[in-house]
């Protein structure tokens, strides 16, 4: 009885929902050791489906429940090791891949893991096309010839043919993004609905066979996660992973602090400084591939002339917002690759000053004062850089009215290229500078109805030479020919582009002292609870 009333007494001081509750069952006692609790702003969450899921909060709850085909090694994120399939060979002219599917490998209903299954479901990317889908398609497939291209020829034998040629290496990092997740289809078509591959469940489902299924997910709420047991690498020592939705930094620390959270992902650098003079809690501070730009919309005709993006580029208090509002959880990093990613540009040349930016607005011929709307993320420290940015875009002579709203919101926003400026980030879908060049720098149709809704036609910047050049990048196979294109690529865009480059990411995380084994990694689905312990 009094197990029961300290879960309840838990519960309620993380807010979790009857609902999420009952989902947990009465089992779960206050701050057992096989449970973890993390305190996140997921308030980006729109789907769990593999085949859709597109945001940095839904990507990493996503990698935790299903195995991919293969998968980066948490121990080298540089290397690719098997997952679902234990090994692949490359013809040698390139075109074909063939996998071989791990055996004994089960899903958490307990279906088996079969190359069928793993055929389905990059077929079912294709099929449903949906925002990820291009990782895929850009092999040229297609919902009319990807079951041709795409075959089990026997239980345990999976076959891809590329229909555009590309390098191996590149083929084999995509594959390991989200949408080569392996979905269980006998499960899925169970809950189909007039033809919908199982698209309208699978939101708020999960069919995996990772190291973790999903307990319950309420939006805002929380996620609640359940050990795998029978993970082909082990089960998790963590039995449980509760993901509370805390926007307020000021709560997260709160709640860590009391003991009621674990871990706690998005501290202030003031409250981080203030919680580790205490041995009760240490930083992770890992490097990542993530960037934090200024998208300039082109259709908006203030933004699309070149020297007012020059100004702009000259209006932004770089090192001022590193140092005294950022201090160290992001550094001035102006290209679109992060430094440590294979080809990235690390020369930063520009900084703040507002006598050239005025100069350049003079000359833009744009008129006095122009305005602009300004789109940015409701939580910190979006909004603090926001309002440094507007001040900073003030004194040169620009306008700036902010427009406060939820990442979900900001990002329905964007997609459908109805913003004036946006803040936003970006983090590689897979570990390849293709799958941040192609983001930034392909637009190969500009038009309202473009399939490619990359972050170079959501900023509809029509750059045709461009998009052809980052299209023979990913077909050279010369290291170094390869490499001074993508140097290239990132001096265009950074002089010439519609964006403002700013930031990469250095995730800094507060756990406590008990706890050891999170890992981050270099993108926003490298993060892996599987080794999480508590002593």
């Amino acid at each position: 009885m009094r197990r029961r009333t300290t879960f309840a007494a838990m519960a309620l001081s993380l807010g979790l929902s009857t609902g999420l509750l009952g989902a947990l069952g009465p089992a779960l006692a206050a701050t057992p050791p096989d449970t973890l609790v993390m305190a996140k702003n997921i308030d980006d969450m729109i789907t769990l489906d593999p085949a859709e899921c597109f945001e940095f909060s839904g990507g990493e709850i996503v990698a935790q429940m299903y195995t991919r085909l293969v998968t980066p090694d948490p121990k080298d994120f540089s290397q690719l090791v098997g997952g679902v399939a234990e090994s692949w060979e490359i013809s040698p002219d390139g075109d074909k891949l063939t996998f071989k599917i791990r055996p004994g490998l089960k899903f958490h209903s307990g279906n088996p893991v079969t190359a069928e299954d793993a055929a389905w479901s990059l077929q079912r990317v294709i099929i449903l096309d949906k925002t990820p889908a291009f990782i895929l398609s850009q092999f040229g497939w297609t919902a009319d010839n990807v079951k041709a291209h795409v075959v089990a020829t026997t239980p345990d034998t999976l076959e891809i043919t590329l229909v555009n040629k590309f390098a191996p290496t590149l083929v084999l990092n995509a594959l390991s993004a989200g949408v080569g997740s392996v979905v269980d289809s006998k499960l899925v078509l169970e809950h189909e609905e007039n033809g919908d591959l199982g698209y309208g469940w699978l939101k708020n489902q999960s069919a995996g066979s990772g190291a973790f299924k999903l307990l319950t997910w309420k939006a805002k709420d929380a996620v609640a996660l359940e050990a795998n047991p029978d993970f082909y690498l082990g089960a998790p020592a963590m039995k449980r992973v509760i993901v509370r939705h805390v926007g307020e930094p000021a709560t997260q620390q709160l709640l860590i602090q009391k003991g009621d959270a674990d871990i706690a992902r998005n501290l202030s650098p003031d409250q981080i400084a203030e919680l580790t003079k205490s041995p009760d809690f240490e930083l992770q501070a890992e490097p990542k591939q993530s960037v934090l730009y200024l998208g300039l919309n082109q259709k908006n005709e203030i933004l699309a002339n070149p020297k007012v993006r020059d100004a702009l580029r000259h209006a932004v208090d770089y090192e001022g917002l590193a140092t005294n509002l950022l201090q160290g959880q992001w550094k001035v990093h102006q290209s679109f690759l992060g430094e440590g990613t294979f080809g990235a540009l690390n020369d930063n040349p520009y900084s703040f000053d507002v006598e050239k930016a005025k100069a350049l607005l003079a000359e833009s011929g744009v008129g006095a004062d122009p305005k602009i709307t300004f789109d940015v993320p409701n939580t910190s420290p979006y909004i603090d850089i926001a309002q440094a940015i507007q001040g900073s875009f003030g004194q040169a002579g620009v306008g700036v009215e902010l427009v406060q709203a939820d990442q979900k919101q900001i990002l329905t926003k964007y997609r459908a290229r109805n913003h004036d400026m946006v803040l936003m980030y970006w983090s590689p879908d897979y570990l390849d500078p293709h799958s941040t060049t192609d983001y930034f720098a392909n637009n190969p149709d500009n038009s309202d109805q473009g399939t490619a809704k990359t972050i170079a036609w959501r900023n509809a910047w029509d750059i045709p030479e461009l998009s052809r050049q980052t299209g023979e990048a990913a077909l050279e196979l010369d290291p170094e020919a390869r490499e001074e294109t993508y140097l290239d690529i990132q001096r265009q865009v950074q002089d010439e582009g519609a964006y403002v480059l700013m930031f990469q990411q250095v995730e800094q995380t507060v756990v406590r002292a008990n706890v050891e084994g999170f890992v981050s990694g270099p993108t926003f689905d490298t993060v892996t609870y599987a080794g999480v312990t508590k002593q």
